[in-house]
């Protein structure tokens, strides 16, 4: 689904983005709910990012990743956090791309996320480039989701991969023989 978020552009460098786990939800701009497997998660374009509201039947999980003010969590390279019953991985990464290149994948992205059925875009009046996605999918009993953050006027690209998973239990060892 894709979306002309009505409000200014908040977040203007990809050095403003932070990261949260837990935080209540947000006011959306857009939203949009979906259902994988028994997981029911809700992507939400906020004003300053974007936030991810997981629940199943063993818990809740939420995922904020958005310019928060006075927040002291600069966004990480990665994150691996045990969530009640369930491992979280969280990984980001920013790219500096040429004004061409960054009009091109900006383009590929969009295309990506707003004709997958469980995909969320929004773009922010003033650029066709300056955009947040989320695209959010179910893999080996694991619920996974992507998100995009554009920022044109540097040419910077902000990927997020997070992966939420039931924690397997380590093996027990068992006593050598002998």
């Amino acid at each position: 689904m894709l979306t002309t978020l009505k409000t200014a552009y908040t977040d203007t460098r990809a050095a403003d983005l932070a990261w949260a786990l837990g935080r209540e939800p947000l006011p959306a701009l857009a939203s949009l709910d979906i259902e994988l497997t028994g997981a029911k998660l809700q992507l939400r374009l906020l004003g300053a990012s974007h936030q991810v509201l997981l629940e199943e039947e063993r818990g809740s999980c939420s995922e904020t990743v958005a310019c928060i003010p006075g927040s002291s969590t600069p966004l990480p390279l990665g994150v691996a956090r045990r969530v009640g019953d369930w491992e979280y991985e969280f990984a980001a990464r920013v790219e500096v791309l040429t004004p061409g290149s960054f009009a091109g994948r900006a383009q590929e992205l969009l295309a990506l996320v707003s004709d997958h059925p469980h995909g969320l875009a929004g773009v922010f009046p003033g650029s066709p480039h300056a955009f947040t996605a989320l695209l959010a999918q179910r893999h080996e009993g694991q619920v996974h989701w992507r998100t995009w953050h554009a920022y044109p006027q540097d040419g910077q690209l902000v990927s997020t991969r997070t992966r939420v998973g039931v924690r397997v239990p380590a093996p027990e060892l068992s006593p050598s023989a002998g």
